[in-house]
C-alpha cells in the first residue's frame, strides 16, 4: 500500500524539478495537485494502518517512518500554500522519496507492547514526529536562505537567485515551520511526561523501557535540547529581532 504514495511523491518530483527550471505557473499547480494526491492516498494508508493495529502505526521503525514522511508531507503542503511559493518542492520531495522508499519495500511491523498502547502514546509519539518534519523541513529551508544569501552577497545573482523566493520569504517560511515545529514538540513532551509517569506507576513498571525513562536517554535529551535552541530562536526572533542569516545557521547546526 505505500507504494502508491511513493509513485505520487515521485511524479510530483518530477513536476516540481520542471517548474523550478522553467518557473511554470502550469506546472507548478500540476506539481501542488500530485503532492496533494499523494498525501490523501498516503493519509488512507495511514488511516488503514491504525484501524489494523487500533492506534496510530508508530510502534515499528518502519511505521513510524511511514508516519514521519506523511507529516512531512502534510507540513510543507500547509507552508507551500499559505506562502504560495513552490521553488521549495524540489528539495522537499527527494526527502520525502529516500525515506518512504523503506516503508513501500519492507514490511510494517508494528510493536505492540502493551506498555506502548493507548491514545497518549500515539499522541506523543505523532507529536514528535510532526515537530521534527517540520524541524527538517525547516532545515532545507535554512540551507537554500544560506546558498539564496551567498549569492546576493558576492553579487552573482544566478542559479538560486533567478529560481528562489526572496530572502525575506524564505524567513518567512522557516518561522512558520518552526512555530509549528515547537508547538508540535512542546504538545509531545508534555503528553509524553504524562504518559511515562502513567507507564511507570503502572503495569509498565517492569519494562526495560519504561525502566530506561530518564534524561540520560538519548531520545528524551535530544527533545529537550531541541525544546531550548527553538524555544530560544522564537523568542530571539520576536524580541531582539535575531532572524534571517544566524536563525538559518542555527537551524543547520541542530539538525546536524
Amino acid at each position: 500500500m505505500n507504494l502508491v504514495p511513493l509513485v505520487l511523491y515521485a511524479a510530483a518530483l518530477v513536476a516540481y524539478a520542471w517548474h523550478f527550471a522553467q518557473r511554470n505557473a502550469v506546472v507548478g499547480r500540476s506539481a501542488t495537485t500530485l503532492l496533494v494526491a499523494g498525501a490523501l492516498a498516503h493519509t488512507f494508508v495511514i488511516g488503514m494502518q491504525t484501524m489494523k493495529v487500533g492506534q496510530v502505526p508508530v510502534g515499528g521503525a518502519t511505521a513510524a517512518i511511514s508516519t514521519f514522511v506523511w507529516l512531512l508531507a502534510l507540513s510543507y503542503l500547509y507552508i507551500e500554500m499559505t506562502t504560495e511559493e513552490r521553488a521549495m518542492g524540489v528539495f522537499i520531495l527527494p526527502l520525502l522519496i529516500a525515506l518512504q522508499i523503506i516503508p513501500a519495500t519492507r514490511p510494517m511491523v508494528e510493536d505492540r507492547a502493551a506498555v506502548l498502547q493507548g491514545p497518549l502514546f500515539g499522541v506523543h509519539v505523532s507529536s514528535l514526529l510532526f515537530a521534527y518534519a517540520s524541524f527538517a523541513l525547516a532545515c532545507v529551508i535554512g540551507i537554500t536562505y544560506v546558498l539564496l544569501f551567498k549569492e546576493i552577497k558576492a553579487k552573482h545573482l544566478g542559479f538560486f537567485y533567478a529560481r528562489l523566493p526572496s530572502l525575506q520569504v524564505l524567513d518567512g517560511m522557516n518561522q512558520r515551520a518552526i512555530v509549528i515545529g515547537w508547538i508540535f514538540l512542546t504538545v509531545g513532551i508534555v503528553v509524553g511526561a504524562i504518559w511515562a509517569a502513567q507507564a511507570q506507576g503502572g503495569y509498565g513498571a517492569a519494562d526495560p523501557r519504561v525502566q530506561a525513562m530518564h534524561l540520560q536517554d538519548p531520545k528524551i535529551f535530544v527533545a529537550l535540547v531541541c525544546w531550548m535552541v527553538y524555544s530560544f530562536e522564537l523568542f530571539a526572533a520576536r524580541r531582539i529581532g535575531w532572524g534571517g542569516r544566524r536563525a538559518a545557521w542555527a537551524r543547520r547546526r541542530v539538525r546536524r
